[in-house]
């Protein structure tokens, strides 16, 4: 598939990572085999070695797919993207995973994890680290007096947006951390030398998020929207991730922030990205050749079967929504000829209760098919009934699945199989589009208005998104109503955890979920640390700076 960049290693090809995870003096390079100077020998190896950083979130080693450079068993599980979903979706009502023997499935999905490390918090936690490194190494290696030291002076404006992105990097990589593990440890280029960095506490790391983001939509060193070649960052995505954090922001300091969050994500609504006219369309091979990405996606991560491949992020979400039998049956169904995914791994099932959120016309259990009209119901639905309704956590063969993401092309047809690489997905993952945007604007208008929203820009923005989907307005846009629709709306984008967190249910007996906690009918309530994982307990081994998350 085309791509408007490849990934280039160049000379970064040889980077080396060290065995501990918060040894943040870990460089870009390995210097037995080249130095910086060499490495940044040209004017070219500069954006090389950005667009590395930007590649990072399916990085998985600097050789083929299939191996890992990190202490995961398999390649695929060790990718940053694929276990991202798994650490905001597996462990809430978004899906479950009968490939129990894999350990930290049951660990996420029944919400019984322990300090214990598993390879999802390893992939994340790690690649999230490794990310700031290679950040804090590139603005060492692009400072004005290295610049100058290598005859590159000439590049300076150049190199100060080149800077800036790889700051929106570092602070995406640290939102994550914060979001996900609370009190990571912090360094940035001015004090990665010396002893291990100091741990931060969740409420500083947003401080400086903030900070950061603010310093980066000022002044002219941010690309603008439409300034550099998607998938690069730009101001919208600075933005964008503001107006998440903002959305947040009560989970992550004590202290809401609706106004800001509304603020904010008005201002990414405001510098000109559009709706695409068809759901489908974003989640399809093609959906940066189709105008999808270009329409909606305010940052996304690239993939593509020739030139970025990767056994996680889209490729998973597609061939492991589905078994041998429902793969060629929806193909079927869809008179496409073939089947509907690269591979058939038959794993994530979809539980009735998440199901049930989205607005499916002439319901009906025939064992084999879509299981309801899909012409007449929510266009996001994208589910296939195999076997029995009732939804059986450890087996492969029963229950609702999922194939939002897939082979099709916007054409209609399916991806070719007349490459070797066709069991890789070459569609891009989403991870801030304007239609989060509109919904963070609903919800902040909302949380600001006693719970429901009747401001006649934040409900045209809903219908936006409603008239898209097919589906009527609802009488009332609560907070509630709001939460499923963004289950709808963001299915398997990364996203289900922290809304619980958020809406006070991911811990709350109140609000059940098909094996929440290991019990069936998920009727019980998570101890309050669970809204955060463990920290590596090999971290917290190697440095005295560390000390482990509360409950764990």
């Amino acid at each position: 598939m085309k791509k408007i960049y490849t990934i280039l290693l160049m000379a970064l090809a040889a980077c080396a990572l060290s065995s501990c995870v918060w040894d943040l003096n870990t460089k870009l390079l390995n210097e037995t085999d080249t130095t910086a100077d060499e490495a940044f020998a040209t004017e070219s190896d500069y954006l090389a070695a950005l667009t590395y950083i930007n590649s990072f979130y399916s990085f998985v080693s600097s050789g083929d797919p299939g191996t890992s450079d990190i202490s995961v068993k398999d390649a695929g599980q060790s990718e940053l993207i694929r276990q991202y979903i798994n650490l905001n979706e597996l462990c809430a009502d978004s899906f479950k995973c009968s490939w129990v023997s894999d350990t930290y499935v049951p660990e996420l999905q029944y919400d019984i994890w322990t300090a214990t490390e598993n390879a999802a918090t390893i992939a994340v936690y790690t690649r999230c680290m490794k990310g700031v490194t290679l950040v804090n190494e590139f603005l060492l290696q692009t400072e004005p007096e290295k610049l100058a030291a290598r005859g590159h002076e000439g590049m300076s404006n150049t190199i100060a947006g080149y800077r800036a992105e790889a700051r929106f990097h570092r602070a995406l990589f640290y939102y994550l951390l914060m979001d996900l593990f609370g009190n990571p440890p912090f360094a940035t280029q001015e004090n990665v030398l010396g002893e291990a960095p100091q741990q931060i506490q969740r409420s500083a790391l947003f401080a400086w998020i903030e900070s950061e983001c603010k310093d980066l939509l000022t002044g002219n060193d941010m690309p603008a929207k439409g300034a550099v070649a998607y998938p690069r960052p730009t101001k919208g995505s600075v933005q964008a991730l503001l107006a998440r954090m903002y959305l947040n922001a009560e989970v992550y300091t004590g202290t809401a922030r609706w106004q800001d969050a509304k603020t904010a994500a008005q201002a990414v609504i405001e510098m000109g990205y559009t709706l695409h006219p068809n759901y489908q369309e974003l989640f399809m091979q093609d959906n940066t050749e189709n105008g999808a990405a270009s329409d909606e996606f305010i940052f996304g991560i690239e993939y593509d079967r020739d030139h970025a491949q990767s056994w996680g992020g889209t490729t998973t979400l597609s061939s492991a929504s589905v078994g041998a039998s429902a793969n060629a049956k929806i193909g079927e169904l869809l008179g496409v000829g073939a089947t509907i995914m690269p591979e058939g791994w038959d794993g994530y099932h979809v539980a009735p209760d998440y199901v049930n959120r989205f607005e499916l016309k002439s319901v009906t259990w025939d064992g084999n098919g879509f299981g309801y009209d899909r012409e007449a119901s929510d266009k996001r639905a994208f589910f296939f009934n195999e076997g029995e309704p009732d939804f059986i956590a450890t087996s492969t063969k029963t229950g609702w699945r999922c194939w939002k993401f897939n082979s099709l092309l916007s054409d209609g047809t399916i991806l070719t199989r007349d490459s070797d690489n066709f069991k890789f997905s070459s569609a891009d993952f989403p991870v801030f589009r304007l239609a989060e945007m509109y919904l963070i604007y609903a919800e902040a208008d909302a949380r600001l208005n006693g719970g429901t929203t009747t401001d006649d820009t934040a409900l045209s923005y809903i219908k936006a998104l409603r008239d898209r989907a097919g589906v009527d307005m609802p009488d009332a846009v609560t907070l509630d109503w709001l939460l499923d629709e963004r289950a709808r709306e963001l299915m398997w984008e990364g996203h289900r955890r922290v809304d619980l967190i958020r809406y006070g249910y991911f811990t709350s007996a109140t609000f059940p979920w098909a094996y929440k906690g290991g019990v069936p009918n998920g009727k019980i309530g998570l101890p309050a640390y669970r809204t955060i994982y463990p920290l590596l307990t090999s971290d917290i081994n190697a440095s005295n700076n560390l000390k482990q998350n509360p409950g764990y």
